[in-house]
């Protein structure tokens, strides 16, 4: 990955709507070679998607819990199981899985507090190999969708499927 990659991801984090010939003069290339460098950042996962932002209190999901879950148990199976239906839950807006304790952090939004407790009773303590449930109410978001910090360097992503160019001397 160049500078020119790298200012390519950052125009489009802060404006995905940007047409190729847009994005092609703002990184100062044709529109073609700028269109190649674009799928194969597509290609190569970098850039995993597009999509629209949404307010979630314009929705009526403006409600947000923080859940701490911990496992009673972690065998494959249990943690497979627990992963797969935690996906299925339309209220799930990010879930991660920690080392130590708690097992995973999951953000979820409701309409209200009255909603957030029949997800959490009738949904979320039901899931394969809870143990707890720990609920954090946010009270505001302080950072949202902040751009990556992109690295200076030229050196290679490790996603990257181009064979390193050896010169031989």
């Amino acid at each position: 990955m160049d500078a020119v990659d790298r200012k390519i991801l950052a125009l489009l984090e802060a404006e995905g709507r940007l047409t190729v010939t847009e994005l092609a003069q703002r990184v100062g290339l044709s529109v073609a070679p700028c269109h190649r460098r674009l799928r194969e950042l597509e290609r190569t996962g970098v850039i995993r998607g597009y999509r629209a932002v949404i307010d979630p209190a314009a929705i009526g999901l403006g409600f947000e819990v923080l859940v701490a879950v911990t496992m009673d148990r972690e065998d494959a199976a249990t943690i497979a199981e627990f992963e797969s239906s935690l996906a299925t839950v339309p209220e799930v807006r990010h879930a991660e899985r920690l080392f130590g304790d708690p097992d995973y952090l999951v953000r979820v939004a409701t309409a209200d507090i009255a909603a957030y407790q029949r997800l959490r009773d009738e949904k979320l303590a039901t899931l394969p190999g809870v143990q707890r449930l720990t609920s954090t109410i946010v009270m505001k978001r302080v950072v949202d969708e902040h751009p990556f910090p992109l690295p200076a360097s030229s050196h290679p992503s490790p996603r990257s499927t181009h064979p390193t160019r050896q010169t031989h001397t």
